[in-house]
């Protein structure tokens, strides 16, 4: 009974070590920086590397390494570093080692069985793009800004060799499946053949016109197949560097390709949004596979062939059936940028506007699950906002319209035409029957919510208009511009009342006190400048900022100032004293947008990192 009970604590106790997260179900919580809450997304997608196995795959993200059931899709650990972004990812061919990117110039080896952190290699002087094993898993190669292709031995984590020659960045890199041969695609519009042995350049290949995106040799190492920004892949002779074959029915930069295990079949994954099967001996499109919304930006096929995993900038990563082009499962939460975020009137609800993919998406803030997404715009959603009673959602974007949307149906109500540039900003009156816009063709425009109709359009900026925001009493209007300056309107009349000058870069956002008397403005120089409405006088400048200031949002009661910034900070600030009261890191790229919930215990942080993280705001010394 004893031995019995041992057997089976021994065995948990092994399940619970080789698989970190298995019993966690919020993943939406894994690896949160210190003061966060909840994740929303997972970051961007750069690359995705199945096991040798077949049963896992290791999705390279901007916030880190996600892990995923093959099968099902499930989530099974999120692997993150000091300086978690990371580019490229690869699995050993023998199952014991991940391979990793992370933060600038940084490799790291994973133990692929826990998780663990095995060494670290450094040695480039640059950013790292791309990495592959050796076919016998004790070499590394690395490719990077620095022009050049590093060999790295796999246990010690010495450097070998260095393999140079390019005159631009090398970009990706592939191992022969004999182990003989590395090949680099650069920007320098050329793939290059080193012999590994040696380290002798064995080839110079040109031909594309544009950078060489992505590089791959085929099974039995005698083919090499490139890819490049003048939307063609292009076949060569690997012992002659001889051109051998061009396919050309992508309408977009093909970012990746892969061959099955048997070479027959080649994968590319395109910007055109789709996904091409080509018969290898022939060079004919057996296949297109479509059904992602947004560039295609890597694909893998599993180690039998039979399946294929994609990830896209519309933030997702799918698996297909290579036969029949079936989709077997796709998860949500990978987008590329987030551009804006919007609380509910109600707090349950949060919405976010991504970059490529033009979709709105809608968040339950409980749970961290997406409820739904908009879509409508045919490009990036940059500004989102919901009126008073949180029935309707309107957003700006770079196509230069405004949509109304009735959120309990997620249909369009009307699109509201007149902007001839992205809307940056839009903001809806107190009492909910008027939108305030603001463009990049310097205009601020007025709508009647009810008709959408253009109600006045007020001009003066000399730029465009970044930002725009109602006083609490619904009277004046003020809007923050890249001429250097924040106006002040009169809503009723449209008359422009005046200009605030003391920004000596560009002003990217605006926000009224609560009772209507103060201005906060942010700007490109990261200052922001708290602003005494009537007699335009600057009250104070809070400074501490290490790049641009882009986003700002007060606290309910007034008493505190949120700052989202391009250094990856969220801070938070005395109105009444402009002292710093905390600052918040834990974001991976530039904060675009900021805003506190409506009970004032919660900021939403959006971030180029692909992710909108929740910080609790109700910690010692700020509640």
């Amino acid at each position: 009974m004893h031995k019995t009970m041992f057997t089976i604590i021994s065995i948990l106790l092994l399940i619970l070590v080789l698989t970190p997260n298995l019993f966690a179900q919020d993943y939406n919580k894994w690896g949160l920086p210190a003061g966060a809450k909840a994740r929303l997304g997972k970051g961007s997608i750069s690359e995705i590397s199945f096991s040798p196995d077949g049963k896992r795959i290791a999705v390279a993200s901007s916030i880190g390494i996600w892990i995923y059931d093959a099968h099902t899709g499930e989530e099974l650990d999120l692997l993150r570093g000091d300086t978690p972004t990371v580019r490229s990812v690869s699995f050993s061919p023998d199952g014991f080692t991940l391979a990793s990117t992370i933060g600038f110039n940084t490799i790291i080896l994973w133990d692929a069985r826990t998780g663990t952190q095995l060494r670290t290699l450094k040695g480039h002087t640059r950013a790292v793009f791309s990495i592959v094993f050796s076919p016998d898993s004790k070499t590394l190669a690395s490719s990077s800004d620095d022009k050049t292709v590093r060999l790295w031995d796999v246990r010690s984590g010495t450097t070998l060799k260095i393999l140079t020659g390019h005159t631009d960045r090398a970009w990706h890199v592939a191992y022969s499946p004999d182990g003989t041969k590395v090949a680099c695609a650069s920007w320098d519009t050329t793939v290059r053949v080193w012999d590994v042995q040696t380290g002798k350049s064995l080839h110079v290949i040109k031909g594309h016109t544009e950078f060489v995106r992505c590089v791959a040799f085929s099974p039995d190492s005698m083919t090499l197949v490139s890819a490049s920004y003048d939307e063609t892949v292009r076949f060569w002779d690997v012992s002659t560097g001889k051109h051998l074959r061009t396919l050309k029915e992508h309408t977009d930069t093909v970012w990746m390709v892969a061959f099955t295990p048997d070479g027959k079949t080649l994968a590319t994954g395109s910007y055109d949004n789709t996904i091409r099967l080509w018969d290898v001996k022939t060079g004919k499109s057996n296949r297109t596979i479509t059904g992602h919304r947004s560039r295609v930006k890597t694909v893998s096929f599993s180690p039998d062939g039979k399946t294929l995993v994609s990830g896209s900038c519309d933030g997702t990563v799918r698996m297909w059936n290579t036969e029949t082009g079936k989709q077997l499962w796709k998860r949500n939460g990978h987008p590329d940028y987030v551009w804006t975020v919007s609380y509910s009137p109600d707090g349950k609800t949060l919405a976010s506007g991504g970059c490529r993919d033009s979709e709105i998406r809608l968040w339950d803030v409980q749970t961290g699950t997406l409820k739904g997404t908009l879509t409508g715009h045919i490009k990036r959603v940059d500004s989102i906002a919901y009126n008073t009673d949180g029935k309707i959602l309107a957003s700006g974007s770079v196509d230069t319209t405004i949509r109304l949307w009735d959120v309990q149906t997620g249909t369009s109500i009307r699109t509201l035409n007149g902007h001839t540039n992205v809307v940056k900003s839009v903001a809806f009156s107190p009492s909910g029957k008027t939108l305030a816009s603001g463009a990049y063709d310097s205009t601020v425009q007025l709508w009647d919510i009810q008709t959408g109709v253009s109600l006045r359009t007020f001009k003066g900026h000399a730029n465009g208009v970044t930002s725009v925001v109602y006083s609490p009493d619904g009277t004046t209007l003020a809007s923050a511009s890249l001429d250097n300056t924040v106006c002040l309107w009169d809503v009723q009349t449209g008359k422009h009342l005046r200009s605030l000058e003391q920004h000596q870069n560009l002003v990217y956002c605006v926000v009224f006190s609560l009772d209507g008397k103060t201005l906060a403005s942010s700007d490109e120089n990261n200052m922001i400048i708290l602003w005494d409405v009537e007699s335009d006088r600057t009250i104070r400048t809070l400074k501490g900022h290490t790049n641009d200031v882009r986003s700002l949002s007060l606290s309910p009661d007034g008493k505190t100032l949120a700052s989202g910034s391009r250094d990856t900070s969220l801070r938070l600030w005395n109105v009444e004293t402009g002292a710093l009261l905390w600052t918040f890191t834990g974001h991976t790229d530039a904060i675009n947008s900021v805003v506190f919930s409506p009970d004032g215990n919660t900021i939403a942080t959006g971030s180029f990192d692909g992710t909108v993280l929740l910080w609790e705001i109700k910690i010692k010394g700020l509640d």
